[in-house]
């Protein structure tokens, strides 16, 4: 099984860094700055040979440069984003495989918060590294994208195993949370997740990662039963307040 560490980053993003002890190879996802990555790398004696990039945007990509100079690592991103991802090496889109030693990731294409965005799914691991497009009870802003598309990611992602952990790039849970509880105000799962959030928060403990299935039960824009009614719950998150 490889290993996988969370890096706090910026104001709320979080870098991932896996690890296949098998083949030695070290991924980065989606790396918002250099310095930490490279000293949780150090720290642990692992060398980065790759960076997988989910969407151009850059608190996802701040790193990539210096990463590469001080590893000589492979990056690897969407194909639809490359003329806005100057370091990239490789360029994939939904359909194609990227590989950590033997381990597989299918390449998923994800598309509304940019219009290329990707996640990386790796089947064996029961893990997806989704970038911006689904959060612990939220989804992306529609960047660049429609209702629909995001409609369709939500159902894509939805129908992957209930055991699933998700990764996603930012601490918005507690933030998520509060407008979840609003937009299914009888939804006693969100209660009580959110009563659990709030202890972890108070504790300054991440939420992240998240599973399927608890996104099943509790994310109002994976719960949403059609395009217009996540459309309606996007708009209604984008001004939310409460």
């Amino acid at each position: 099984m490889i290993e996988i560490i969370r890096i706090p980053a910026l104001s709320d993003n979080y870098i991932w860094l896996a690890h296949d002890p098998e083949s030695g190879e070290t991924v980065v996802i989606d790396p918002a700055e250099a310095e930490p990555v490279l000293a949780a790398a150090a720290d642990r004696g692992w060398a980065i040979t790759q960076i997988w990039n989910t969407h151009w945007h850059p608190d996802h990509v701040g790193g990539n440069a210096a990463i590469k100079a001080a590893t000589g690592c492979t990056i690897t991103g969407p194909a639809a984003e490359s003329d806005r991802i100057a370091t990239l090496d490789v360029l994939v889109s939904g359909g194609d495989e990227v590989r950590m030693g033997k381990v597989q990731a299918d390449v998923i294409d994800v598309p509304a918060h940019t219009s290329g965005h990707i996640a990386y799914h790796l089947p064996e691991e029961h893990c997806i590294f989704v970038g911006d497009t689904l959060f612990a009870m939220g989804c992306g802003r529609l960047f660049e994208g429609t209702p629909e598309q995001m409609f369709d990611n939500m159902t894509r992602l939805a129908a992957l195993p209930g055991d699933t952990m998700v990764y996603c790039a930012h601490e918005y849970t507690q933030s998520n949370g509060r407008y979840a509880l609003a937009a299914e105000p009888g939804n006693a799962d969100i209660v009580a997740r959110m009563a659990k959030v709030d202890a972890m928060r108070l504790r300054g403990e991440a939420t992240v990662p998240t599973t399927i299935a608890l996104e099943r039960a509790t994310n109002p824009f994976m719960r949403a039963a059609s395009a217009a009614e996540l459309a309606e719950r996007r708009a209604a998150k984008d001004s939310f307040r409460g």
